[in-house]
């Protein structure tokens, strides 16, 4: 081969990328995606972050979520058994996206009419130093089996030691006939948090510290459920520390400040549609409809973090996640 030509010279350049960034998965080095049976495993500089579900489930789902020092930030059952978990609201499964009305089917609950969000392929699976990603098409398809629509979902990991950062963006499409997110408080960007960070405890950690809940706008605790925030952080205990979730709405998201489906519980949601229920209007005032054919797109950003909101610094994150976002 002669290298002295552009061409040539750019074929060896994109070899030597690709082989280092081969060493770089072989090492345990930045962010790692790999499929391991029926999930996809996302490792941090080789330790485990977070392992995607996408088959034979109501709608994929992250579990586990691990924080900063290994720490477990959300629930495990109804995946795995636990001491000291509730098991209550079998359908809220670690960290996912749905929503309880999309053309008056159920995409959240899994009750007996509820639909499922059905993983269709990926779309992309790539580790890198910087970041990892996971890109997916999904149908929604209702109980009879009705497709109702697609979407494409993208997962982008941060490389970080000291925190974990991740990017969640979703763009459902109308492609089966117009759609209706209906005016629900069941939904939509949410997760479900370890049992030992909720403001209200359950029976199992009566009398031990409890978690706390703050939003941009410094309403706290149980006063936090159906206001607008451009973020909420909730923190409390886990293992002995203090780690907080922080969700950050993306400012060029539709109705920006976005509506928290926030509980003492530790469910945890960020919900532009349910204005029915968060401000006591009229039913149906909440109602978001994509005509045929077109598509809408939300994005959100995940901080997790050691400590509460102010030592976490959670403010300062989101701006400058708000400044990049008004630049782009």
């Amino acid at each position: 081969m002669n290298l002295r030509t552009p061409l040539n010279r750019m074929i060896v350049a994109l070899a030597g990328t690709l082989f280092a960034s081969s060493l770089a998965v072989v090492a345990g080095e930045g962010v790692t995606v790999r499929k391991i049976d029926d999930r996809v495993r996302i490792e941090i500089e080789g330790q485990l972050f977070g392992e995607y579900h996408y088959q034979q489930v109501s709608r994929p789902f992250l579990y586990p979520l691990l924080g900063p020092a290994g720490l477990k930030m959300t629930r495990n059952w109804p995946m795995t058994e636990a001491e000291g978990e509730d098991r209550d609201h079998p359908h809220h499964k670690s960290l996912w996206y749905a929503h309880g009305a999309v053309n008056g089917h159920d995409f959240w609950s899994e009750s007996q009419n509820a639909g499922k969000t059905v993983h269709l392929e990926f779309l992309e699976l790539s580790s890198g130093r910087e970041s990892g990603v996971i890109r997916t098409k999904n149908q929604l398809v209702a109980k009879d089996g009705t497709v109702v629509g697609t979407d494409e979902r993208t997962l982008r990991v941060y490389n970080r030691t000291d925190h974990r950062l991740f990017d969640f963006e979703i763009t459902v499409q109308a492609s089966h006939g117009e759609l209706t997110f209906g005016d629900t408080k069941e939904g939509t960007m949410a997760v479900r948090l370890a049992e030992t960070m909720r403001f209200k405890p359950n029976k199992a950690n009566a009398g031990k510290p409890n978690g706390h809940i703050v939003t941009s706008e410094g309403i706290r605790d149980a006063e936090t459920w159906g206001k607008r925030a451009a973020w909420v952080d909730y923190h409390g205990p886990v293992d002995g520390r203090v780690a907080g979730v922080a969700i950050f709405d993306h400012p060029q998201n539709p109705r920006h400040p976005t509506w928290w489906h926030v509980r003492d519980y530790g469910l945890f949601a960020a919900n532009p549609f349910g204005i029915h229920d968060f401000e006591k209007q009229p039913a149906g005032t909440g109602d978001l409809r994509v005509p045929a054919g077109e598509s809408v797109t939300f994005r959100y950003r995940f901080y997790v973090h050691l400590g509460n909101e102010k030592e976490a610094e959670v403010a300062r994150h989101y701006e400058e996640y708000a400044a990049g976002a008004r630049r782009n």
